[in-house]
């Protein structure tokens, strides 16, 4: 019986291709790593594919951005251009979600990135991102908030505009159509 959290072989060699792909056209992102490294590491990380999988499933379009040479693993973080599709207008967290009385938002980024397998990028690594691309001028995403701020009912995100990338705050309960989350893992 498969794993909820497994692909197929044929979605397994299906997210490769788009994968691989992916890191061929965009090298800049990775100019010292080889792909057949990274291939190797993800056939054999079922639970990660899954997670890289969704990821791309939502619109992100993760892509290798980097190598731990601490862990031995290869970092992914969503590139897509814009916040990606399937994460937006989500509130905070669950308590921010929990905390509206009236039109509450499907889901939250926490629990999303979670429920993916992911993590939600700092602000230190929304800022590597961006050092790699032009990413979210035309969108937001929420990333990782440092526990005294969300004490304080508060949230941070992040976009670029006016060809510099701007760090924000608002209210974990806000949540809008052109506000997501951006995820990294490592495989």
């Amino acid at each position: 019986m498969k794993n909820a959290r497994e692909l197929s072989p044929d979605q397994n060699i299906e997210l490769i291709g788009i994968l691989k792909i992916r890191f061929e056209k965009n090298r800049s992102r990775h100019k010292s790593l080889e792909w057949t490294e990274i291939q190797t590491k993800l056939e054999g990380n079922t639970e990660k594919m899954w997670s890289l999988n969704e990821m791309e499933k939502t619109g992100g379009e993760p892509d290798v951005v980097g190598y731990d040479s601490n862990t031995g693993e290869y970092i992914f973080f969503d590139c897509s251009a814009e916040s990606p599709k399937g994460r937006r207008s989500v509130c905070y967290d669950r308590e921010a979600q929990e905390s509206r009385k009236e039109h509450k938002p499907d889901n939250n980024a926490e629990d999303m990135a979670a429920n993916m397998g992911i993590e939600l990028l700092t602000e230190e690594q929304y800022r590597d991102l961006q050092k790699l691309g032009n990413f979210d001028t035309k969108t937001s995403s929420w990333v990782k908030t440092p526990n005294e701020i969300r004490k304080l009912g508060g949230a941070i995100f992040c976009d670029r505009r006016y060809n510099h990338v701007f760090t924000y705050h608002s209210g974990a309960e806000s949540y809008y159509g052109v506000r997501g989350f951006r995820g990294s893992i490592k495989v």
